[in-house]
């Protein structure tokens, strides 16, 4: 039962990303299906049209929405318990919605961003889990709030359930909306806390709970006229019309769990408004918007958290400057907070550029170039543009796992596509993306140095069968061109919708894709881990590895995690829903840290969270990179009261989810301080007596 459980779990693990998966295949399918004649000059004289006071206008209620987000970590520093000044909590909020609303992962996400900067400014970890989660709430507030009141008042206006369900439904979800803040409010005015899941809440004021609502509420309206304010005028589209469309069109974005919601919202956008305005004119407030309330405020984001880095690693990284060249100082620098998320959130956009490429822009004239050569190309079509895109979005993936095959593939997968790219007429711009991404990355070998499935071992049966079939569904695509180069856009996905082609086609293209890309995940993600069981056996093998021979003789664990070279390792015990390390790994320098990815893999595998006790400082940017807060230990190998300030250099660190697991950690860390210590003492006793 324990295991099904487990296994339950380990499921619902990859919810989001099966969600997100669907949600952006349904949302290229709508574009191609209802948008498909939609040209980039059409889009180039709707942004032209948008008038200059509508810019300024738009630009203004971009600064308010942002300076209104600000008093979410104001009140979230207020309810935890520690006030900060509005200058700083102006900066992390900033920051953290600037970097999450983009990236949308978690090693650059608003949390671990809130975490960086709070903890320097005194917040404990739990005041800072507190903080995190008041600002989470707020925003559901708001758009619960809304989102009632629009289908109360405007049902018609959510996209396609507005023209398909009864108003008697949708008024019943207006209603569940509503009882929903209201329950929230009434809760924080009878009770103090709250039991839920098994975790104590402590719920704010009911004064402030109400001020989180209208907060809340106010926010999303500001946000949504930053888009409204880029539309031309339209008979029958007013604001709370829109707004219902915009609260939809952004949930749905959430719930796609990708950067911006990225493909999601942009759709959805085009659903909802197309009985009002034309294609043309959503696309170009959509772009002015994006650029607005996400590009520019990236940028100004990563400047700042990064000059604050810079200021909080001055020594180090002017150390950095001295012996190394530029390129690799800011490699160094920047892999714990920016490279992998950077990379992955990037080479995902480019992937779904080159996916979408035909949407867009018409196909390409090749007339210029050699007959022979250009009848090849033309019949290529967008079909080799999309599998490079295609590929490209599997090497995200692989890219967020830290895997080196991935890194090398990307690369050779970006020039491939900007070579494509600058065969056809009107394709700079995409040459000048791909190429400006493939310099941002190949700086960061160093941070990918996990080894991919079939780079771990010998080759297996399994290795070799997924090679056999990404090459059979390789040749299977090739062979479906003579039926697909006439189409007017024949991507992979296009074909596979189209009514023009045979069902055998479009099936066989279905299928070769499913597979090809189910192989290349299969050779490209990091092994299953396995675990070595806790013996005298595994103990003299960790001893071997260079660990002390009292912490060898002390340990009591559960098992031994190897790196993937089998040249570190780390012993473990499970501790309630925590994996605990018991110290860095022992071993080469070179295996250390692959270790400490695979103990994190193992946790997932197993449902649970990641945590190291007794955490040297030389491993702590990778722990970041985990997303675990390093809390300084004492000698007696507990949390120093004073780690919960600007936290004090020590020797030894608890490294975990503070927020969720320090609570099940505190009770835990004593028991075992004490065992290890008298473990230690019977051995010592054991060896004197003889």
């Amino acid at each position: 039962m324990g295991a099904r459980l487990l296994q339950g779990k380990g499921w619902l693990r990859h919810l989001p990303a099966v969600l997100g998966v669907a949600l952006l295949i349904g949302a290229i399918y709508v574009v191609q299906r209802e948008f498909r004649h939609l040209r980039l000059k059409d889009i180039g004289a709707a942004l032209a049209a948008i008038p200059v006071s509508a810019l300024v206008f738009a630009f203004v209620w971009t600064i308010l929405s942002y300076f209104i987000l600000t008093f979410y970590d104001r009140l979230g520093t207020i309810y935890a318990g520690h006030k900060v000044s509005y200058g700083r909590v102006a900066f992390a909020s900033f920051c953290a919605y600037a970097l999450s609303h983009n990236l949308g992962f978690a090693a650059v996400s608003g949390a671990a961003v809130r975490y960086r900067l709070y903890a320097h400014w005194g917040l404990t970890p739990l005041q800072i889990g507190k903080t995190v989660a008041f600002c989470s709430l707020t925003f559901g507030l708001g758009g619960l709030v809304l989102g009632g009141a629009i289908l109360f008042v405007e049902p018609r206006a959510i996209p396609f359930f507005g023209q398909h369900l009864p108003h008697a439904a949708l008024y019943g979800v207006g209603v569940l909306m509503w009882a929903i803040v209201l329950a929230y409010v009434t809760l924080s005015r009878v009770f103090k806390t709250l039991r839920l899941f098994g975790h104590t809440i402590e719920l704010p004021g009911w004064r402030m709970a109400i001020v989180q609502v209208l907060l809340a509420t106010v926010d999303v309206a500001t946000t949504a006229t930053i888009f409204y304010a880029l539309l031309p005028h339209a008979p029958g589209l007013t604001w709370l019309i829109f707004l219902g469309i915009y609260v939809a069109s952004y949930t749905a974005g959430l719930a796609a769990n990708l950067p911006g919601g990225i493909g999601v919202f942009d759709t959805a956008m085009l659903f909802g408004l197309a009985p009002y305005l034309s294609p043309p004119h959503i696309v170009g407030a959509i772009l002015v918007f994006r650029v607005y309330y996400y590009v520019i405020p990236l940028f100004l984001a990563g400047s700042l958290f990064a000059g604050n880095e810079i200021i909080l690693r001055g020594g180090g990284l002017l150390r950095h400057l001295r012996r190394l060249p530029p390129v690799q100082a800011i490699g160094h620098w920047s892999e714990p907070d920016f490279a992998v998320t950077a990379a992955t959130g990037a080479v995902g956009l480019c992937g779904m550029l080159m996916l979408c490429l035909g949407v867009l822009a018409p196909q390409a004239d090749f007339s210029w170039l050699d007959p022979d050569y250009g009848a090849v190309a033309s019949q290529a079509g967008q079909f080799v543009p999309s599998l490079i895109g295609a590929g490209l979005v599997m090497m995200a993936i692989g890219l967020s796992h830290r895997v080196n095959l991935a890194w090398g593939l990307t690369i050779l997968l970006l020039v491939l596509g900007a070579a494509f790219a600058a065969t056809q007429t009107n394709r700079l711009w995409v040459v000048g993306i791909l190429v400006l991404t493939t310099l941002l990355l190949a700086p960061f070998r160093a941070c990918f140095y996990r080894h991919a499935h079939l780079l771990s071992g010998p080759l297996r049966p399994g290795s070799a069968l997924s090679l056999v079939v990404l090459v059979v569904c390789l040749l299977s695509l090739a062979a479906t061109r003579s039926h697909t180069h006439l189409l007017q856009n024949n991507a992979f996905w296009a074909v596979i919708i189209s009514r023009e082609l045979p069902n055998s086609v479009r099936l066989s293209v279905g299928i070769a894709m499913l597979f090809g890309l189910t192989a290349i995940w299969l050779l490209l993600r990091p092994g299953r881990v396995r675990y070595l069981p806790w013996d005298n056996d595994t103990r003299r093998l960790l001893l071997g590895l260079g660990a002390g021979p009292g912490y060898a003789a002390s340990v009591e664990a559960d098992g031994l995690v190897m790196g993937e070279a089998a040249r570190a390792a780390i012993p473990f015990r499970r501790c309630g829903r925590v994996l605990l390390g018991l110290g860095d790994p022992s071993g080469e320098q070179a295996d250390r840290v692959s270790a400490i990815w695979r103990l994190r893999d193992l946790a997932q595998q197993e449902g649970l969270d990641a945590a190291v006790w007794r955490a040297g400082p030389d491993l702590l940017k990778v722990y970041g990179d985990l997303g675990l807060t390093a809390l300084p230990l004492g000698m007696d190998g507990l949390p120093m009261p004073e780690s919960f300030g600007d936290a004090p250099v020590a020797d030894q660190y608890l490294v975990c989810v503070a927020e969720r697991d320090l609570d099940i950690l505190l009770p835990v860390l004593p028991r075992l301080a004490h065992a290890m210590a008298a473990m230690t003492a019977t051995r010592a006793g054991v060896a004197i007596s003889a």
